[in-house]
């Protein structure tokens, strides 16, 4: 497009769907569609434009879509209609082969659905406000294992609490 600036903001949605079309997990970070029902709405048609077809990319209401299915799950990820097609997929195959690593190569709908956490770390750490941060998924499992670990004090169980407590009285003690 002439006359439009280069940006780093490159992602305007992730999406993953079912194979009822039906929302698993969307993360918008744009305006482009500012209520749930236009959300909806475009994930309907999006659906049913994509999941009969082989190919990798569309272009749909003014955005480019590349997706990816894999048995009951569809995976998309919209940019705008000017942004290039090869970034696009190295966010969509990073998202995917992350989940793969992280569910053990089961990457359908009851194992996501179980997972959630996992799945909305692994976006994070690979898109940030529309902005590309990571596409290597060795990276993306590595960082979300290590935040994973980190679990604050406020989401541990009594049980871990005593059990840390335990151990640091045991090691100051010894020393």
């Amino acid at each position: 497009m002439p006359g439009s600036e280069p940006s780093l903001y490159t992602v305007k949605a992730v999406l993953i769907l079912d194979n009822d079309g039906d929302r698993l997990y969307a993360k918008y970070y744009d305006d482009t569609y500012p209520t749930v029902k236009e959300q909806k709405a475009f994930e309907k048609n999006i659906f049913n434009k994509t999941h009969r077809t082989d190919s990798e990319i569309a272009l749909l209401e003014g955005l480019t879509v590349v997706y990816k299915s894999n048995i009951d799950l569809f995976f998309y990820v919209i940019g705008s209609s000017h942004e290039n097609e090869l970034m696009l997929m190295a966010v969509l195959n990073c998202l995917f082969d992350s989940l793969s690593q992280m569910l053990r190569k089961n990457v359908e709908r009851r194992a996501l659905l179980e997972n959630m956490e996992g799945l909305f770390l692994a976006v994070d750490e690979i898109v940030d406000g529309g902005v590309i941060l990571e596409s290597d998924p060795q990276q993306v499992v590595h960082r979300v294992a290590l935040r994973g670990d980190d679990v604050p004090l406020t989401e541990q169980t009594v049980t871990q609490v005593l059990q840390s407590a335990k151990e640091q009285i045991k090691w100051s003690l010894l020393r």
